[in-house]
């Protein structure tokens, strides 16, 4: 089963290549005309509605059916019963695309406040409950991603290197700076972090440190060391490992 950075990551892929896909004007207009037609739609009435021949629209339509944007399936349109093979129809798919570069994961920031707001409880606050609810998320993914990769102990150099991997499918873009430092070169949060940075950096922070938790990283600690146009929050050795020179794992 894969991981939810993992599927957001492929889901980015596909995000992707279905812009790609409509790159190409004659093939963009006709999924436009499919999308507005409000039924399923014959290539003849596709390749009508942009002027190109039926073969050549045929293929742009499988084009966006491959994609995804479109399915296809045989149907004789206005439900008319004639001798003969029913013609192949299309009509738009649930699909919606959002491609964002740098990566944002505003959806995601959307789902924990709506999940602060549902279960606060009496003896907390809205920004209390946010860092809750965005410590526990963290938490689940972290135990998540665990539970596929199967790292076995993971201290603070083999902890960084799993994180480092499974951040970047965050949208993060981590950097390792250091063998125990990884500086976050993209806020998946921005530019709403700018008009909240305390309550949205706030919950970055508890989200990432909620991850570590759940992944089973120790002596790694994700602190706020805000910096122009990157995360808010950095991953490093805690100073207590520090202290005590447990800078390998052991």
């Amino acid at each position: 089963m894969a991981s939810e950075p993992t599927a957001q990551a492929d889901a980015a892929d596909r995000a992707i290549d279905s812009v790609s896909v409509l790159s190409e004007d004659s093939r963009r207009r006709m999924f436009t005309f499919v999308r507005r037609a409000g039924r399923a739609v014959t290539r003849d009435e596709a390749a009508a509605s942009v002027g190109i021949s039926r073969k050549l629209a045929a293929f742009h339509l499988d084009k966006l059916v491959e994609a995804g944007l479109l399915r296809a399936r045989y149907e004789r349109p206005g439900g008319m019963r004639k001798v003969g093979r029913q013609p192949k129809v299309y009509e738009p798919t649930d699909a919606q695309i959002t491609v964002s570069i740098p990566d944002r994961r505003h959806e995601l920031l959307a789902d924990l406040l709506l999940d602060a707001v549902l279960t606060e409880g009496a003896d907390e606050n809205a920004a209390q409950a946010a860092m809750r609810t965005a410590e526990q998320r963290g938490r689940q993914s972290g135990a998540a991603a665990r539970e596929e990769i199967r790292p076995g102990r993971l201290g603070p150099e083999r902890g960084l290197t799993a994180c480092e991997r499974l951040l970047d499918q965050y949208g993060y873009e981590p950097v390792r700076e250091t063998p125990t430092r990884l500086r976050l070169r993209n806020c998946p949060f921005h530019p709403l972090a700018g008009k909240a940075p305390e309550l949205v950096c706030g919950m970055n922070r508890a989200f990432l440190g909620g991850y570590l938790d759940g992944l089973g990283v120790t002596g790694i600690e994700a602190v706020l060391a805000p910096q122009p146009g990157e995360c808010c929050v950095r991953l490093h050795q805690s100073e207590r490992d520090r202290e005590g020179g447990t800078a390998q794992d052991r």
